[in-house]
């Protein structure tokens, strides 16, 4: 399937007039998430171009922190309305109640007409609202949580929290006028998993700003000079560490890379974790801190900084719920132009970059399995002209990643239906 090729036409939630519209989005995420900041936000103002002038959304974030110091928003066509957060379980079933009291009356106080859920967790939520309200329901960003929750060890499989999120994974895609997935698997998913068919899926991979993420932001002086970079062959990471990424294998993988590339082959880590963390893993590979940067930084720092890299890593464990989600970084790294090493069977992206050629996919989680990576990478770079290599791979971002996908994907679920 074509990521860029949805069909144009309207799904279903679409009305007749060009009176505005008031859609009440429902996350799971804080405002201040990068979640929010960078993978929301963008959307639904994709989203209020796509609906008549003078529409509405209502957005809808879970706090975790203490209500005194919860940012507000100040953005024409957005509310925020915010909320206690508590985690699935006896706690969360109460959380789950009094929002849906709460959200009943904000839909009632400003004439919601559209529920819109990001991911499957709000979908529940989502999917309650609307069999009490009879608003039809979208669900955007739908892919596997319950069962990536068990195989990423953060679940046990007959614990409460997974059987009760699976259980209404199920009724929401049963409910939804309309789905919009983050990848092509998903319908086959759906399909075996929760015995519904879903004709009409959307797909809507995690897109880029593609003008952040520009190639006039590779390989900035100032940043090089700032990390000691110049001469260097640089691979970036930007995530995390554990859970549904690999983490001593990330570390296994750079020594069989530092042995290949030698003095002049560095690693910079955008990451959350700190040295401390990091370094057991380290020391266990056998390789010096002094190899690494280990740094976190504002995301708007981001396109420069990963821009000085020459190759990037994609490392999500191969699970089965993997298959059907998206993850942001690849489509970051795309846009700079930076081939990949990542596992397979991640999202549309393994497939995209075997493809094309424009990285590697990982055979093994061996020591044999890097060499052959690390060698088949070394070959890329080689025998390519840097800034066409650039250019090409940027290409596969404008192609995959670009926002239009989000706005025809938008259009094609609220469109006029005459």
């Amino acid at each position: 399937m074509n990521l860029g090729q949805n069909e144009s036409r309207s799904i279903g939630v679409g009305r007749s007039s060009d009176q505005p519209r008031n859609i009440l989005v429902i996350t799971y995420w804080s405002f201040a998430d990068a979640l929010i900041q960078t993978y929301t936000l963008p959307y639904l103002r994709i989203m209020l171009r796509c609906l008549p002038e003078g529409s509405h959304i209502h957005l809808v974030t879970l706090e975790k922190s203490d209500p005194r110091a919860w940012a507000k928003i100040d953005e024409a066509g957005i509310s925020l309305h915010r909320y206690r957060y508590r985690p699935l379980g006896a706690k969360g079933a109460g959380m789950i109640l009094g929002l849906i009291a709460l959200l009943w009356k904000v839909m009632r106080d400003h004439k919601v007409d559209t529920i819109h859920a990001w991911c499957t967790p709000a979908g529940m939520i989502g999917h309650l609202l609307a069999k009490l309200t009879s608003k039809p329901l979208v669900l955007d960003s739908f892919e596997p949580h319950a069962e990536a929750m068990v195989e990423n060890g953060t679940w046990p499989r007959k614990g409460l929290a997974f059987r009760v999120l699976f259980h209404f994974e199920k009724k929401q895609a049963r409910q939804a006028r309309a789905v919009i997935a983050a990848a092509s698997g998903m319908r086959a998913y759906a399909l075996e998993k929760y015995g519904v068919d879903l004709p009409a899926m959307q797909v809507k991979p995690a897109c880029v700003d593609l003008e952040r993420f520009s190639l006039d932001r590779v390989k900035d002086p100032v940043v090089m000079e700032q990390l000691g970079l110049k001469g260097k062959l640089v691979v970036v990471y930007a995530g995390k560490f554990g859970g549904i990424y690999l983490d001593q294998e990330v570390f296994d993988l750079l020594r069989v890379a530092r042995d290949h590339w030698g003095e002049r082959f560095h690693v910079l880590l955008l990451t959350g974790h700190s040295v401390e963390e990091l370094t057991p893993f380290i020391v266990k590979a056998g390789l010096s801190l002094s190899l690494f940067t280990i740094t976190s930084v504002p995301h708007s720092e981001v396109p420069v900084y990963m821009g000085v890299a020459d190759m990037a890593l994609t490392p999500v464990r191969s699970v089965p719920t993997k298959r059907n989600c998206t993850p942001i970084k690849d489509g970051e790294y795309w846009a700079l132009g930076l081939p990949v090493i990542i596992t397979p069977g991640i999202s549309d992206d393994s497939e995209i970059i075997e493809r094309n050629g424009i990285g590697v996919v990982l055979d093994g989680l061996d020591r044999d399995a890097y060499q052959r990576a690390v060698e088949r990478m070394d070959a890329l770079l080689s025998t390519s002209d840097p800034a066409a290599l650039r250019a090409r791979i940027r290409a596969i971002a404008e192609k995959y990643r670009h926002f239009r996908i989000a706005e025809q994907v938008y259009r094609n679920v609220y469109g006029t239906t005459g």
